[in-house]
């Protein structure tokens, strides 16, 4: 793994991420707390803790979270449902959300991650970017891990654990995000 994966724990830069971190909690505080109505100011917000506008066609029902915020791109209409977490990060540990992508309740995808070795936990964090292609769909309670690729149109089972590239038209299940079938268009 290069430098450029890596965060160190006791630097300047992590300073200044651990800041914004902070920050976006006070935000996504706020988020989660507004009258379900006010549309207006949920997107206000999201634009704030993304750093940029959201598109106006993107839905994410609260309660919603995030660590960072400005490293997650949605494209054009998104549907995010409740309680899902996005452990976001600038650089190598960024979520994108092409056109179209459907997320079900209580999906946690994690772009940041520590080491395996015990000693080392406490030094960086790894980061590796996420990436949901258009028209996928992520079913309820389900966590995708730093590095994935999920394919275009591809569909990924309620609970399943998604440790490595799905591809395009694929339906993934299970605790390990087993292939079950395949199919064009």
């Amino acid at each position: 793994m290069s430098d450029q994966d890596r965060l160190y724990v006791r630097t300047p830069e992590f300073a200044r991420i651990a800041e914004r971190i902070e920050h976006v909690n006070t935000l996504t505080s706020r988020l989660n707390a507004l009258p379900y109505e006010d549309k207006a100011a949920r997107y206000a917000l999201l634009s704030e803790i993304i750093g940029r506008p959201v598109p106006s066609s993107v839905t994410v029902y609260p309660p919603f979270h995030t660590h960072h915020g400005l490293g997650i791109d949605f494209g054009e209409h998104v549907f995010v449902n409740q309680g899902c977490t996005f452990m976001d990060n600038v650089g190598q540990g960024g979520i994108r959300l092409g056109d179209g992508v459907l997320i079900g309740p209580r999906t946690t995808l994690i772009a940041t991650d520590h080491p395996l070795v015990a000693s080392e936990r406490s030094e960086y964090l790894t980061m590796a970017s996420i990436t949901v292609e258009a028209d996928a769909w992520i079913g309820a309670g389900v966590t995708v891990l730093p590095g994935v690729t999920i394919g275009r149109g591809a569909v990924v089972g309620a609970g399943t654990v998604v440790t490595k590239d799905v591809p395009p038209h694929t339906l993934v299940t299970g605790p390990a995000g087993f292939p079950r079938k395949r199919w064009d268009g």
